[in-house]
């Protein structure tokens, strides 16, 4: 493959890549570079955390990348998730790979490594400390937004080493691609600084956008601060603001129906957000919605922009919109939620993890 279609794929996904350039330079050099993303084990898995993400592994995957996904175990610990237990935290971890199987990922071709296990080897300490001296301590109280808390939370002082784990992180596992969501952008960027510091490999950042929660998001909203637009996106510690791949297409169909949906409007309307990011590669032309024969009956878009133009137009209502967004998450979901209902592992994990105090 060559590498301008590569780099189309990751285009197609990402947010923003730092820097394209050292992209480029990266697959023109490395056949099969390292990706990682890495994951807190806490709650119910979302759309966000099971659809989304299998599908940006497969993508990357499909262009010759290798993908560690990083199951944070200790950082979920540290930023009191379930409680603080660890044996729950660590149920959940595997539970969520469950999850991913489900959504057809092949664990077979990926790498899922355990924060105990990279952790436990002197290597990672001493490298901890040279990244912990590399940035002040107001610079890694401002990158505490990795960790869904805003700037001037009251921390105890486990939480002050979250943001030097996670940039020791990339480096203990020789990342050449920071593939997370634009949330983690602060804790990519400071290893990026780390490693210009120590003439060590600087990592490529390409952030993926967060999902937007069910309630949306205001459309003249201008603003830029992490903290503030982090309260729009879909969290699995907010069940009024997500979707879960257990959920059922009964389930599915109330929530996108209760869900922010303003007639002629895009921006920050979550039935865009989710047709964007989880459906539109399975789609095929033309699309088609189908709407009371009082209004018209079936109506056909060429493509997603003319979908876009006709609902602008108001010749697509919310409801239909919903139904059509509601019946292509349902096909999305299906198979996972089946995956743990046939397989006795995943279900035995999901019985235990629904049972489990949910922290935040």
């Amino acid at each position: 493959m060559d590498i301008e279609t590569k780099l189309e794929v990751i285009k197609g996904f990402s947010q923003e890549i730092i820097t394209g350039d050292d992209l480029k330079s990266l697959l023109e050099t490395n056949d099969h570079p390292i990706a990682y993303d890495g994951f807190e084990p806490s709650g119910i898995v979302p759309l966000h955390s099971g659809i989304y993400r299998a599908k940006t592994i497969k993508k990357m995957l499909g262009i010759g990348i290798k993908f560690n996904l990083y199951i944070a175990d200790y950082f979920a610990f540290i930023n009191n998730k379930m409680g603080g237990n660890l044996e729950h935290i660590r149920d959940v971890g595997s539970y969520f790979v469950e999850a991913w199987k489900g959504a057809g990922i092949d664990v077979s071709k990926i790498n899922v490594i355990w924060a105990k296990d990279l952790m436990n080897d002197f290597s990672y300490w001493d490298r901890f400390i040279k990244v912990g001296r590399a940035f002040s301590l107001d610079r890694a109280k401002r990158a505490i937004t990795i960790m869904g808390r805003k700037e001037g939370d009251a921390l105890d002082a486990a939480q002050l080493f979250y943001p030097a784990m996670q940039v020791t992180d990339i480096f203990q596992m020789d990342i050449d691609i920071c593939q997370l969501g634009l949330d983690q952008r602060k804790a990519s960027i400071l290893a990026r600084e780390v490693a210009q510091k120590y003439k060590w490999k600087v990592p490529v950042v390409v952030s993926h956008p967060y999902v937007l929660g069910l309630r949306g998001q205001p459309p003249d909203l201008k603003t830029k601060d992490e903290g503030e637009l982090m309260q729009y996106k879909m969290s699995k510690s907010d069940p009024k603001s997500s979707i879960l791949v257990h959920d059922t297409y009964d389930e599915i169909k109330d929530k996108i129906g209760r869900a922010y949906c303003p007639e002629k409007i895009i921006d920050g309307n979550p039935m865009f957000n989710y047709l964007e990011l989880f459906v539109l590669d399975d789609l095929e032309a033309p699309i088609t919605i189908d709407r009371p024969q009082k209004f018209g009956g079936p109506i056909e878009a060429k493509n997603y922009e003319e979908l876009k133009l006709l609902y602008k137009e108001g010749k697509v209502h919310p409801m239909d919109l919903k139904t059509f967004v509601a019946d292509e998450i349902e096909r999305l979901v299906k198979p996972v939620r089946e995956h743990f209902e046939k397989d006795k592992k995943a279900k035995e994990l999901y019985e235990k993890v629904k049972q489990y105090q949910i922290t935040r």
